[in-house]
Formats: structure tokens, C-alpha cells, sequence
């Protein structure tokens, strides 16, 4: 089926009129349909050769919400009236020779042995060379961190596609939440971590002011 591209106004208006909603209407729940929508915008999203090192955690449960609103300073009026909260786990140690690269590039992306082989060998020279990430855990994470920040965008764009609204979290204590998680089996004992929150739901009511942004000119510059 060919697609049919979207009216460019209808989705700068999406654009225009999305915001960190801080607080939600709590009386709005989203149709199923309409999340699994969302949930598949994320899974669809590319990553830096194709390691998808992200996993979406749907905390529905109130309980497990009042915990974390603990710790989580940014994610106050979020974790009480959001329809849904979603915490995003990054993949820890996403080595180009890791059992989840090597399993990923077989079974997901359907590679056979010797295109494996010649794959991580080119990975390894990326890791390695290209942006040097081997000697540090924590580069490590960091990359993977930053992919899931791909599908978190296009999860926030398709909702307010569809009319749906939505705020990117950072304000928690991360090893506080991780710890939350982990004492739950949710984090695959350190296979995953936190990288960043999201919540969704329906605003309360509109911004005070309208949105504001840099011109584009001082945003952007052209080098022909």
C-alpha cells in the first residue's frame, strides 16, 4: 500500500499546540487502541544501526506510581493524573559482541552467521574508533540512552498526532528509580536501566502563554 503523506499544515499544528503538560485531567483515560498506537510509534523508530536497545515500561500500577513520585521531582503531577506513564529502559553493556547484539542481529534482523560475523567486525571499529565507547560503562549507556530518545519523540509526535498529550520526564533520581525497578524483577537483573520518563494523558487546561522557540534563522544555518 502506498502512503499518503499527512497535510504539512495539520502536523505543524500538532507541533504548535503540543506541551509538557504538568498536570492531566485524571477523569480521561485513553482508548486502548489509541496507546497502542503510541506504543507502536516507539517500536518502530529507527536506532543507530538498528539495535533498538530500548524497552518501554507501562506503570499502570498505582502503588508502584506513588513510589516513584518519591523520587521523582520532575514527574509530580505526572505520576498522579497521567492515563499513562511509561518509564523507558536503555540496554546496559550494548557491546558490538554482547549476547543481545549477536541475538538481535539473528533473530530480529534476520542476519545469517558470516553477515553477522562481518557486521560486528564493522561495529567493533565503531565502538572502538569511530566514537570510542569501550573503555566506559557508562559511554556504553549513554549511546544507548540517546536512541531512546528517538522513539521518545515519535511516541510524543504520534500522540499529538492523534490529539493525545504527553511530557518528557528527566527530574528523578535515577539510581533511586532504578532501584524501584530492580527490586521489582523489572530490570532483568541490570540488563536495563532508566533513561528517561514520558507520561500521557488529556491536559487539564491550556497553556498560560503561548509556545515560544528560537527563529529559524537563528536555528538554522545553510552551507552551500
Amino acid at each position: 500500500m502506498k502512503f499518503q503523506p499527512l497535510n504539512k499544515e495539520t502536523i505543524l499544528e500538532a507541533f504548535r499546540s503540543r506541551h509538557a503538560t504538568r498536570s492531566f485531567d485524571a477523569s480521561r483515560k485513553i482508548q486502548e487502541e489509541d496507546f497502542d498506537f503510541i506504543l507502536e510509534t516507539g517500536r518502530l523508530s529507527p536506532s543507530s544501526v538498528g539495535f533498538e536497545p530500548w524497552k518501554f515500561l507501562v506503570i499502570q500500577n498505582q502503588e508502584l506510581r506513588d513510589q516513584l513520585r518519591e523520587v521523582s521531582w520532575g514527574a509530580q503531577g505526572q505520576l498522579q493524573t497521567a492515563s499513562h506513564f511509561v518509564i523507558i529502559l536503555a540496554k546496559t553493556n550494548l557491546r558490538y559482541d554482547s549476547d543481545y547484539v549477536i541475538n538481535h542481529l539473528k533473530t530480529v534482523k534476520d542476519m545469517p552467521d558470516e553477515v553477522v560475523e562481518q557486521a560486528s567486525a564493522r561495529y567493533k571499529v565503531f565502538q572502538e574508533k569511530d566514537l570510542p565507547m569501550l573503555d566506559s560503562e557508562r559511554a556504553l549507556f549513554d549511546w544507548a540512552s540517546k536512541q531512546t530518545y528517538i522513539a521518545l519523540a515519535n511516541m510524543m509526535t504520534g500522540a499529538a498526532l492523534i490529539g493525545i498529550d504527553s511530557c518528557p520526564i528527566e527530574g528523578f533520581q535515577y539510581a533511586a528509580v532504578n532501584k524501584i525497578l530492580a527490586d521489582r524483577g523489572l530490570l532483568d537483573d541490570g540488563e536495563w536501566q532508566a533513561s528517561v520518563m514520558v507520561a500521557f494523558g488529556y491536559r487539564l487546561e491550556d497553556p498560560k502563554r503561548p509556545k515560544t522557540r528560537k527563529e529559524i534563522a537563528e536555528a538554522v544555518k545553510w552551507i552551500r
